[in-house]
């Protein structure tokens, strides 16, 4: 994909760029924004972070559309803030069907007659062209100005930049000020952010959601009903493999576990796809209270499960944001990226050990980093995240 959005969207932004001026008259306008369509194509967490933001526009009364990869849709419905019927989906699994989804939803956007379009990805060509060319009036999205971030053409109507100094959330924040500001200003959002911590908006656990989910504990990890669970979530995505913590030390942090809560019940969790993985995993454990978990619910069952559990350690991935719409308390293993721009915004401790050389990962350098060995993680000590395992269970 990114060889792709740098081969072909260069050439591709550059001629639409181009277009910008036949395409002006043509642009649906208003004084406000009222539909407003947000586009995160490829980030699950990020389709959470920007929650609180969404609530904010609501509130201004836009009525909200989203444009999401189809296998990604699902870190939508956690909240349901947008409803399932403006959800638009992109398929990736190939070029052709990515091309004709993207014809698709271009016809749709300007029938629909969208007046605001705010991307929310730090630099992607794709999204940019997906934004200029969707037939909004306001196009708003981050923009590199004096820095060194992608050429993404002349889309944005309404640029921003983006703040590396400040959480996500509230560089989002800075999108929804900018599409809103009656002023023009250079470079727009020039207002106060929130201030305090922002906070999402808890999942509604649906009682029958959580029973069947305890039921299949029950029947399938050997879970008595009373013993505490700990989830350990040792994955995370292929796009960053240096976010991970080593393997060895999960299975030497479960076994520190059980030594010294008997009766506590450790599943390790993860997608249907990763089930091989923990299998291994499991098996350096070698003990009946550690169970491989990978896909033993569906995604929108995770706030069920945790519910039913007293406290979760994962890498710096996308169950750290979903367990945050719970009141789980969630240890975050942060290394290649650091928690003061991509902390989750629950119940969430984060451990991080502060490298020189960290974060390494950034907007500027479209988060691909030449480390082939993460040391920011292998200096997290097994007994620093126990004693914070601790602290949970009492």
């Amino acid at each position: 994909m990114r060889r792709i959005d740098r081969l072909a969207g260069v050439p591709l932004c550059w001629m639409a760029t181009a277009l910008q001026a036949l395409l002006r008259p043509l642009r649906r306008n208003s004084d406000q924004p009222n539909k407003v369509l947000l586009i995160e194509l490829s980030e699950m967490g990020s389709a959470v972070l920007v929650d609180p933001v969404m609530r904010h526009m609501q509130a201004k009364g836009a009525q909200l559309y989203f444009l999401i990869f189809a296998n990604n849709k699902v870190s939508l419905d956690l909240l349901g803030t947008v409803p399932s019927a403006n959800i638009v989906t992109l398929r990736s699994a190939n070029l052709f069907v990515l091309a004709l989804d993207t014809i698709k939803f271009l016809i749709w956007s300007w029938r629909e007659g969208i007046d605001t379009v705010i991307d929310l990805e730090l630099f992607s060509r794709v999204t940019a062209l997906l934004a200029g060319l969707c037939g909004a009036g306001r196009v708003v999205g981050f923009h590199r100005f004096n820095n060194e971030g992608l050429y993404r053409g002349e889309m944005l109507t309404r640029k921003v930049p983006y703040n590396p100094h400040i959480h996500i959330t509230r560089n989002f924040f800075s999108l929804a000020q900018a599409a809103w500001s009656k002023t023009q200003e250079m470079p727009p959002a020039k207002a106060v952010l929130p201030d305090g911590p922002i906070r999402l908006a808890k999942a509604n656990i649906d009682p029958q959601t959580r029973e069947r989910v305890a039921q299949s504990l029950r029947d399938k990890a050997g879970w008595n009903g009373t013993q505490p669970i700990v989830l350990l979530n040792a994955n995370a995505s292929d796009l960053l493999p240096q976010r991970r913590w080593p393997r060895e030390r999960f299975a030497r942090l479960a076994a520190q576990i059980i030594d010294s809560y008997p009766d506590v019940l450790i599943l390790l969790t993860g997608a249907p796809g990763e089930r091989e993985g923990l299998g291994k995993l499991a098996a350096q454990v070698d003990h009946p209270h550690c169970v491989n978990w990978a896909g033993g619910v569906k995604f929108l069952e995770l706030p069920a499960l945790y519910d039913l559990s007293k406290v979760m350690v994962t890498n710096d991935s996308g169950p750290a944001h979903f367990a945050a719409v719970t009141k789980l308390p969630t240890i975050v293993l942060f290394g290649p990226e650091t928690p003061a721009l991509y902390g989750s915004l629950g119940e969430t401790v984060p451990v991080y050990a502060g490298l020189n050389c960290s974060p390494c990962v950034s907007a500027w350098n479209h988060r691909k980093t030449p480390c082939t060995d993460n040391v920011c993680l292998q200096a997290i000590e097994i007994d620093t995240v126990f004693q914070l395992v601790r602290n949970r269970l009492g």
